[in-house]
């Protein structure tokens, strides 16, 4: 059985949204909306109230001692949202950042 939820996606846009409970994450391209708020649902015991999820188109890369063009693979996000008073720990900041002196 291929995987659904590949990774989560952690980055500060992603942070952001998520304070507002839009948790972004890479899923297997094959996966519909239903089959990814299942697989959500059973991970992190969270009541998922929406899903939007779109295809990355993957980008070109030169590489080599020629620098032959290759194509990277396209890739499906998901947004999900999960309900009021619920969140995700994968997706909480914790520890602050040392102070230079």
């Amino acid at each position: 059985m291929k995987q659904i939820v590949m990774r989560p996606i952690i980055t500060e846009k992603s942070l952001a949204v998520a304070n507002r409970g839009w948790y972004t994450f890479s899923v297997a391209a094959s996966r519909n909306k239903s089959e990814i708020a299942k697989a959500i649902c059973t991970l992190y015991n969270v009541t998922v109230t929406g899903v939007r999820s779109f295809i990355i188109a993957g980008k070109g890369r030169r590489v080599g001692k020629k620098m032959k063009q290759t194509q990277r693979e396209d890739w499906k996000k998901a947004l999900v949202h999960v309900a009021a008073g619920q969140k995700i720990d994968a997706f909480e900041v914790t520890g602050e950042r040392e102070k230079k002196p």
